[in-house]
């Protein structure tokens, strides 16, 4: 700001000593400040910034010399030292701005793009001035030699410097603060050289002095400035318009030259000065549009690249993957494995997405080292994997498949941890042989028990119940294989079926997709059947052993379908599950069961059920919400927390996440917790200890030993012991009959429930006891 006001001011002092004194002290003291700035901030191109201020430094010495000699001589030589001094600063100042202002990169394309453009502006203009300015005076042999050098130097190197001044003004990207202050101070030492060269007489020079000042004053506040240490970023030598008008214009200066002479010259054109600089601008241009169009299609490659690859895992992504697949069936036969890491999602929720990233990279690289040089894996999206096999002898696609089975069955490394991620894979073949005309069932590898849906969601409803679900014949023709996308989708349908049977490996065949239909329109029957009413609450009565009498029942679900008749709830549970109607119809169930509960409390008053017990979906316990669901409901119905118990499976609440946290919120409002189905899932004991559990429900599977001929209940026996050890209520499930109800009332079993006591049924009105068990 000092600066500026000195520069104001030295337009009121008349030219002598004083303006020299002043002058000279803001000039030398702008090299002062730009030498300690520099100093100071240390900036990578602190090289350039003394080439800058040495550039600054001769130019002002060319000022002091020049004033002198018109103080103590009354008049300058020319051409002097200080016209010497002058054109020797100009090379230094435009090596130093060009390298100043323009971002710091190695590759020779962006340099080459700068200097084009500088020369391109530089040919134009220069073109302009030799032909107006130079010619005439290098031409004239009336002049001595050296004054007519020194004559013509002038313009040229104002060329150089407006070439390289030009693109800083019209830079693309941000600037900083010290970038402004330089492309400022330039912008007006480019506008006093231009004024001085074309307009000599008429500026007034001292405000042309001032001018310099005010640039002086720029450059130093530039280098003082803490982000002249930060280096030049965002020019990525784009065309920009402004740039390219300037570059445009520069060209249609020569073609201006032809027409101005031509019209005023009296005939008289420099035609070799256009004829060259023509030639040398159809170069630059020419070169400059190959350097352009080179470093688009080089992005462009770069752009296709990146879009065909997954950026976490680095490996094909799903368009390059299906273009790869699509050539692959066209020339030869091929397998497709498809592979999802059912654990995966735990893993994100438990130890969070960095160490899943982690993990995918980690399966990816296993992936890659698997197979063969020619087989192509691929991440399709999330946790899905595909790997293509070209099939080069007989039996290498199961081969393959089956040594990826082998590699994903073990852990894998995630930085600190050690994952099992439990991964499901169909495999489809290309060959026409792998599609037999009938099928009798998919072929499953031995770590695959079957294809059908789990029986880990259907603990909602009775196992025992009955019903049956009207499929597709088993007879299939065979379907002809339409490209890579049919391929795939055969690929994910086996996925799919390994994933909802709990096995490890699937292959496709044509019953998958019978299975898969048949499923679809069930799920279309249960929305139309969730809309019409057809589902109904039963009741199964849960038993106090030690005088056989009832104290709470269990809400099952039972669908009547209109057509089909009584559909099995293993059949539909799982379906529901999968699609997500399961939550709407758990929520009817619980309201349902709740209502019926309040019901039984107003008509039969002590001897109705103390409290309900009612089964959660794994896809449930996942909703967010959940637990405000539940603890609206019993709001509704006027129910206290304890009036309620809520089943969830092992398989729901092992690998954490929402699904634990729910269970802890309703724990935590006073809704019993019981753990159905125990010893069939995970069976970890740890879990016990982990989970808020009132109660353990013993799978009917284990009950159903302590009778056959030759077993012993070790498993039953074993349970009775953990419960009271961690003061649990055990709850025999699946008791049909009395020798089984006296043997569990042997060991120790308080409460039972089963066919032997009573099946589901709409409307149980036997009275209670009068005691809560849990």
């Amino acid at each position: 700001m000092c600066g500026l006001v000195v520069a104001v001011g030295y337009t009121a002092l008349p030219y002598g000593w004083v303006s020299l004194t002043v002058s000279t002290a803001v000039s030398a003291g702008s090299c002062v400040v730009m030498m300690a700035g520099t100093r100071r901030n240390r900036p990578a191109s602190a090289g350039n910034w003394y080439l800058f201020v040495s550039g600054v430094a001769t130019w002002i010495l060319g000022d002091i010399v020049y004033a002198v000699q018109i103080l103590v001589g009354g008049a300058a030589a020319f051409p002097s030292w200080a016209d010497a001094l002058y054109l020797g600063a100009y090379p230094m100042l435009t090596v130093a701005l060009f390298r100043l202002t323009r971002e710091r990169r190695t590759d020779r394309g962006f340099l080459s793009g700068n200097l084009i453009d500088s020369a391109i502006i530089g040919v134009g203009v220069g073109i302009v001035y030799w032909t107006f300015m130079i010619e005439p005076v290098v031409t004239d042999s009336s002049i001595p030699v050296l004054t007519r050098l020194v004559t013509a130097g002038y313009p040229t190197v104002g060329v150089l410097l407006c070439a390289v001044i030009t693109p800083i003004l019209l830079r693309r990207g941000p600037r900083s603060p010290s970038l402004w202050l330089l492309t400022a101070g330039s912008a007006i030492t480019l506008a006093g050289n231009i004024s001085y060269t074309l307009l000599p007489h008429a500026v007034d020079p001292v405000y042309l002095y001032a001018g310099y000042l005010v640039a002086y004053t720029c450059w130093a506040a530039a280098a003082a400035h803490p982000s002249m240490a930060r280096p030049v970023t965002g020019d990525r030598d784009g065309l920009g318009r402004s740039r390219l008008l300037v570059l445009t214009g520069s060209t249609l200066l020569v073609p201006a030259v032809l027409l101005v002479q031509g019209e005023h010259g009296g005939g008289r054109v420099s035609w070799a000065a256009v004829a060259v600089g023509s030639m040398a601008l159809f170069v630059l241009v020419a070169t400059r549009m190959s350097g352009y169009v080179s470093r688009v299609d080089i992005q462009a490659r770069q752009l296709r690249e990146l879009a065909m690859r997954d950026d976490l895992t680095g490996l094909p992504n799903r368009r390059d993957f299906e273009q790869r697949a699509t050539l692959a069936v066209q020339t030869a036969p091929c397998h497709m494995i498809m592979i999802d890491l059912a654990g995966f999602k735990h893993v994100n929720d438990r130890l969070g997405r960095a160490v899943g990233d982690q993990a995918l990279i980690a399966v990816a690289e296993l992936l890659r080292q698997s197979i063969r040089d020619g087989d192509v894996v691929a991440r399709m999206g999330a946790d899905e994997f595909a790997v293509l096999v070209h099939d080069t002898l007989p039996g290498d696609g199961e081969a393959v498949a089956g040594r990826l089975a082998e590699v994903l069955r073990h852990p894998v490394h995630a930085g600190e941890h050690e994952l099992l991620l439990n991964a499901r894979m169909g495999v489809a073949s290309s060959a026409p042989s792998a599609l037999p005309a009938t099928s009798s069932g998919p072929r499953l590898s031995s770590i695959s028990s079957s294809a059908l849906p789990s029986s880990s969601t259907s603990s909602i409803a009775d196992r025992a119940g009955t019903g049956s679900v009207s499929g597709a014949s088993s007879g299939v023709s065979g379907v002809s294989l339409d490209g890579a996308a049919e391929l795939i989708r055969r690929a994910d349908t086996a996925r799919y079926a390994a994933k909802t049977s709990g096995g490890q490996l699937v292959e496709y065949t044509p019953e998958l997709d019978e299975r898969t239909e048949a499923a679809e329109r069930l799920g279309a029957d249960l929305r139309h059947s969730l809309d019409d009413g057809d589902f109904q609450v039963v009741y199964q009565p849960i038993i106090d052993l030690r005088d056989d009498r009832p104290v709470a029942v269990e809400a099952l679900v039972r669908w009547t379908h209109p057509v089909r008749g009584p559909v099995s709830p293993a059949a539909f549970i799982p379906v529901a599950e999968d699609n997500g109607l399961i939550v709407e119809l758990g929520e009817w169930i619980m309201r349902t069961a709740c209502r019926r509960l309040a019901d039984w409390r107003t008509t039969l008053g002590a001897e109705a059920p103390l409290y309900i017990s009612v089964n959660v979906s794994p896809r449930q316990l996942s909703e967010p919400g959940f637990p405000a669901v539940v603890l609206a409901i019993l709001a509704e119905t006027g129910l206290e927390p304890a009036a309620l118990l809520v089943e969830v499976t092992e398989t729901a609440i092992f690998g954490g996440g929402t699904a634990i946290e729910a269970v802890e919120t309703l724990h935590r409002a006073g809704i019993r917790i019981a753990l159905d189905d125990f010893g069939t899932g995970h069976s970890s004991l740890g879990l016990l200890r982990t989970v808020p559990v009132d109660v353990l429900k013993i799978d009917k599977s284990f009950v159903d030993e302590i009778t056959e001929p030759g077993r012993r209940a070790v498993v039953v026996d074993a349970l009775i012991h953990v419960c009271a050890g961690l003061d649990l209520r055990a709850v025999a499930e699946g008791v049909e009959t009395a020798e089984q109800a006296e043997y569990l009332r042997e060991l120790g079993y308080h409460y039972a429930q089963g066919y032997h006591f009573g099946r589901p049924v709409p409307d149980p009105i036997t009275p209670v006891a009068d005691t809560l068990p849990v």
